[in-house]
């Protein structure tokens, strides 16, 4: 049985302290999470496993490098947080695992379980792969070299969750270190194993041919030779953090960190088999332009939102057309209004201040100083307005239709033509253009042009 270890969503150093995280209630996500880290330990030493807790004044970088290298074959390792949202009523636990990596999604779901078995009262949000994340991908579950999960263990925003958390704190710990345990037990250590261990060879399948060279499979997840990376001219020095390992003198490169150069990746367990493909119906440059041309059809924008919230559309039947309508008019690329329109209703589940009705789907302001965001007549209008106010930011180009949007006049024409330039204009959080992105990656994914 192998060690494990624990990190409370990874606290960090600022400004001489550590981070709080999400603040809500009078209390921090750090708080709770490093007194209800403290609860697991103790219980699990109480079962005779040794853990190791990742000290807390320790930044995101330095809590992988720290396990990292203390971490052996056997280990597994877990960061709890506390999650956040605009809206008192969103709740429940999930538990993030790497992305195309099954037997952590095994894992995951097993650890989930050894929760929600104590707390039935507790919404289940599912497991969920780490490119479903809001920046598309968690370092902690990518960068980790032991088998490694994220998971949110509630909701610090919602008060029932916090009241749960704060007067059942023992129960939260045990959950917990039950699913730990069940998914520590399932992990090999291979006593005796010899200095360099044996990885499983896979196949390399890259658009639809076979690749001479194999693969491995190390913790489920698949490597390919870096040669394959110089082939498909991917410079890694663009990318720092991708994990690399040498094997029997061969230098390998997690396939999954490929995702960021706009390659897709998916897993075939039935012939071990990695399948990548490079050839992208999107052309790389135009991506993030604002002012391009859309490239999913109504279909696929209809399937990628009822596949993220079945009731997507009982309510907007004719957003997916009127978003490439509306964007198509004013030249403006659709996919990346709906992709932001997925973002900040969280696929049209909406709360927080902005009501369905409101037909507001990019948080867009009012004037005259109200502290109501804008209500538009018709969710044609509320595209409409949406579509003019990316405009606005993307280009000096005069608008098609009348104005709508009531905020239109007060932009800076062209200031931002690439999305990752709306971060802190459209949306304070400097992070903003980087979660449209991720969001048009999944779109593309499931679309099947990437």
């Amino acid at each position: 049985m192998g060690r494990i270890f624990i990190s409370a969503a990874h606290g960090g150093k600022e400004a001489g302290g550590i981070d709080p995280g999400s603040i809500a209630g009078g209390t921090t996500e750090a708080r709770e999470m490093i007194l209800l880290r403290d609860l697991i330990v103790t219980e699990l030493r109480a079962r005779t496993f040794e853990v190791l807790a990742v000290p807390d004044d320790l930044s995101a970088a330095d809590t992988i490098a720290w396990i990292n290298s203390r971490g052996r074959q056997g280990d597994v390792a877990l960061e709890i947080h506390a999650d956040s949202a605009s809206s008192p009523t969103v709740r429940g636990a999930s538990v993030y695992y790497i992305a195309n990596n099954n037997e952590r999604k095994s894992n995951a779901e097993l650890l989930l379980v050894g929760l929600l078995r104590r707390f039935p009262q507790l919404p289940n949000r599912g497991v969920k792969a780490d490119t479903d994340s809001g920046l598309g991908r968690l370092a902690f579950c990518r960068q980790t070299t032991l088998p490694s999960l994220l998971m949110q263990v509630a909701f610090l925003s919602s008060p029932d969750d916090r009241a749960l958390l704060q007067n059942r704190r023992r129960d939260f710990a045990l959950g917990i270190a039950d699913g730990l345990a069940s998914w520590s037990r399932m992990i090999d250590p291979t006593p005796g194993t010899p200095t360099e261990p044996t990885y499983p060879s896979i196949k390399i399948n890259i658009n639809g041919q076979n690749y001479a060279e194999q693969g491995i499979l190390v913790n489920g997840n698949a490597y390919i030779p870096v040669d394959l990376i110089d082939r498909l001219r991917i410079d890694l020095t663009k990318a720092p953090n991708v994990n690399r390992i040498t094997y029997r003198r061969v230098v390998y490169v997690k396939a999954v960190e490929l995702r960021d150069f706009n390659i897709s990746i998916a897993w075939d367990s039935t012939t071990r088999t990695v399948n990548l493909r490079s050839i992208l119906v999107i052309c790389p440059g135009q991506i993030d332009q604002i002012i391009s041309r859309g490239n999913t059809s109504e279909v696929q924008l209809q399937l990628f939102l009822r596949n993220n919230n079945e009731n997507a559309l009982v309510k907007f039947p004719d957003l997916p057309k009127l978003y490439r309508e509306e964007g198509t008019i004013e030249g403006v690329n659709y996919d990346i209004a709906f992709c932001q329109m997925c973002v900040e209703t969280g696929f049209l589940r909406f709360g927080g201040d902005i009501k369905p009705e409101q037909n507001n789907f990019a948080g867009l302001g009012s004037v005259g100083g109200s502290a109501e965001v804008a209500t538009f007549e018709s969710a044609r209008i509320g595209v409409r307005a949406h579509i003019q106010h990316l405009k606005a930011y993307a280009s000096l180009e005069p608008l098609v239709n009348e104005v709508v949007d009531p905020r239109f006049r007060f932009v800076t024409r062209g200031i931002a033509p690439l999305v990752g330039q709306l971060s802190g204009r459209w949306s304070a959080d400097l992070d903003y253009g980087a979660k449209i992105t991720a969001m048009m990656q999944r779109l593309y994914e499931s679309a099947g042009l990437m």
